[in-house]
């Protein structure tokens, strides 16, 4: 008897890696190549947006923040579209500066307060990450990973 099995749509689980200048083309590539994945991988809309934002702050932070002369960063995307979670990795070479969510009053611009022009970032992937965390990467450097998932069906 013959059977006709539904098509699947794609592997359970797909990876990339990518090293990427330290340079703001490099952040900028890491966004576009976040979106060529998600496009690849038939994301969600709404996960591949949030992820899209995510790597761009990230990889703003390993350029700006992480940068040491003559080394890269690294953008890691693996999806589990079993689970509907999306984990982005931006690794880079500077393991001293931990990354922290500034507080409303912290700061040189604390007077500015939201109208401040920079620092808003690690506030964004807090609010568009279910979870994001800094680990070691020896020998010396430090990957900022953030945890992504699509609400559950009938949420």
């Amino acid at each position: 008897m013959n059977r006709a099995t539904p098509p699947q749509a794609g592997p359970a689980l797909a990876a990339f890696t990518q090293l990427l200048s330290s340079t703001r083309r490099g952040a900028r590539l890491a966004r576009l190549l976040t979106v060529t994945e998600m496009l690849s991988w038939e994301v969600p809309q709404d996960l591949a947006e949030r992820a899209e934002l995510v790597v761009a702050e990230l990889a703003a932070n390993a350029v700006l923040h992480g940068h040491v002369p003559g080394r890269c960063f690294r953008l890691a995307l693996t999806y589990d579209r079993t689970a509907g979670r999306l984990t982005v990795e931006v690794t880079d070479a500077r393991g001293e500066c931990e990354p922290r969510v500034p507080a409303p009053d912290d700061g040189p611009d604390a007077e500015a307060g939201p109208l401040r022009t920079g620092g808003h970032g690690l506030t964004l992937v807090t609010a568009l990450a279910d979870h994001w965390e800094t680990v070691p990467h020896p020998p010396g450097g430090k990957t900022v990973r953030a945890v992504l998932t699509t609400p559950p069906a009938g949420a």
